[in-house]
């Protein structure tokens, strides 16, 4: 699957990435931020636990569940 990751700005210079199915909007209960475009296209490995460069656990799994792929909270700790 391929998905288009977008990107916030978080508090002391961190960030959150959302991830979208290739060509799909952001759904509405997340389009109230500010997100930025970050990256088009991106292979996501269905086995992965993860996205290699963004810190988004379970890419497949969220998408289907609720459409998007985001940041975890926890992962905005110091």
């Amino acid at each position: 699957m391929r998905v288009d990751i977008y990107r916030r700005t978080e508090p002391k210079g961190l960030f959150s990435y959302l991830a979208v199915p290739e060509g799909k909007r952001i759904p509405e209960e997340a389009i109230n931020t500010d997100w930025q475009p970050e990256a088009q296209r991106v292979e996501v490995d269905e086995a992965a636990d993860a996205l290699p460069l963004y810190p988004i656990e379970s890419p497949l799994a969220q998408i289907v569940a609720k459409g998007y792929a985001i940041t975890a909270l926890k992962d905005q700790a110091d």
